[in-house]
């Protein structure tokens, strides 16, 4: 090729974009202002819940695997919940179960319990925040008043900020009564004496260095002087709510579920709510050997308080504006241990979601006979988690900084497109 003819070839090329595609790339926007995350700890058995298969048989010699219990129809047709979710059949029309989630964290409730709250393997140099506080982050609180992020439940660092720093972090509890621990001032304890207090410590704070762990203490502390006291606090009395609708939600969960209705009105962005705090059954979801047993009662008591969330916030018209994400570590198998219970599988297990103005449709992909695999649409947690940023209008690879480190919100997620209009 002549000189000329080169650069003219090349002058020509740099005009156009490299590897240049034509196809626009359609990237969802979400309409959620609020996401109510319902924690599962222990690992649900999505084969006794939301995609229930055919009945098996855990004391017969030879055991046969399958599901504990008979299915229901819903309100949406041709999708099947098990007979213990009676009353989140009613609503299912604002429900889509994430049938075939999948992971490759099996074994050990601790990272996978850390890998569906950041979706990142832990790592020896970083510390990946939770989904929670990426969402107060990007966000933040939709009042003033609240913080963005509350946890009811246990602290955990897999629930943290990881290296967003403690502003982007939680306020806990875990008796809905009392609310947070430490945010009551005691009754000699006034605005104007909380204050005198407030102006002793600026001159020590004043000291600490930018960017530094003392700092983030510092900022840690100013929101907590900044709630401390009735103003806040309020939003934890259950006792200014009917009976009747306290009664709907059930018992010590379903009143976590109520509260947490409670703190999206106040404007508070991401709550999470633990579910079996005291082991009503003994083990939790994590239904090993004779575990199996009372698994009925926790599935009946997530239904009843699921289906009167889901009821409340639409009659508060808070539905389309508020995400409910169901989720667990891990799934079950199938097959039976040899006292009866169930063993752990990633490979493919429920995730729910509800409300937020998607379009839901009861169900999310297909896994086998038996819910071993994903045989149609299969959802990896990278792709779940891009779900739930995109549906809270939050961009999954937008890049947040460590440090001077670029780190992508997620690895590559992309929301499923199907539930966006």
């Amino acid at each position: 090729m002549k000189r000329r003819s080169f650069l003219t070839s090349a002058a020509a090329f740099g005009t156009a974009p490299l590897f240049a595609n034509n196809t626009p790339i359609h990237t969802p926007k979400g309409k959620a202002e609020h996401c109510i995350f319902i924690w599962l700890g222990g690992g649900m058995a999505q084969i006794d819940t939301f995609d229930p298969k055919k009945l098996g048989d855990n004391l017969g010699k030879p055991q046969k695997a399958g599901s504990l219990y008979k299915t229901i129809d819903t309100t949406v047709k041709g999708v099947q919940v098990t007979e213990h979710l009676g009353k989140t059949a009613k609503v299912m029309e604002h429900v889509t179960v994430m049938r075939t989630v999948n992971h490759h964290v099996i074994d050990e409730h601790a990272f996978a319990t850390n890998i569906v709250h950041t979706g990142r393997m832990i790592s020896g140099n970083v510390v990946y925040p939770s989904i929670g506080s990426i969402i107060a982050n990007q966000r933040g609180a939709a009042s003033a008043d609240v913080p963005a992020y509350m946890l009811i439940g246990y602290p955990n660092v897999s629930r943290g900020p990881g290296f967003l720093g403690a502003k982007s972090g939680y306020v806990y509890l875990t008796d809905t009564n009392t609310g947070p621990s430490g945010f009551t001032r005691p009754e000699y304890v006034d605005e104007k004496r909380a204050e005198i207090r407030h102006q002793l410590l600026k001159p020590l704070m004043a000291r600490t260095s930018k960017g530094s762990a003392a700092a983030d203490y510092e900022m840690a502390q100013q929101e907590a002087l900044r709630l401390a006291g009735p103003k806040f606090m309020r939003h934890f009395n259950l006792k200014e709510e009917p009976d009747t609708l306290r009664n709907e939600y059930g018992g010590e969960f379903g009143q976590r579920c109520l509260l947490s209705r409670r703190l999206v009105q106040a404007g508070v962005r991401f709550i999470e709510v633990s579910h079996n705090l005291n082991f009503m059954n003994g083990t939790g979801w994590d239904i090993h050997n004779e575990g199996y047993k009372n698994q009925h009662l926790l599935i009946q008591e997530l239904d009843t308080a699921l289906a009167a969330l889901i009821r409340d916030l639409k009659d508060k018209k808070l539905l389309d504006k508020t995400l409910i994400v169901v989720g667990t570590e891990f799934g079950r198998p199938p097959e039976f241990d040899g006292r009866g219970g169930r063993g752990h599988q990633g490979t493919a297990f429920s995730m729910v979601l509800a409300g937020g103005g998607l379009n839901h449709c009861g169900a999310y992909g297909v896994t086998d006979e038996l819910s071993k695999k994903p045989v149609e649409n299969p959802v990896p947690l990278v792709d779940f988690h891009a779900t739930v940023h995109t549906a809270m209008g939050i961009d999954p690879s937008k890049e947040l900084m460590d440090g001077t480190r670029p780190v992508p919100i997620t690895d590559g997620g992309k929301a499923v497109a199907a539930l966006f209009g």
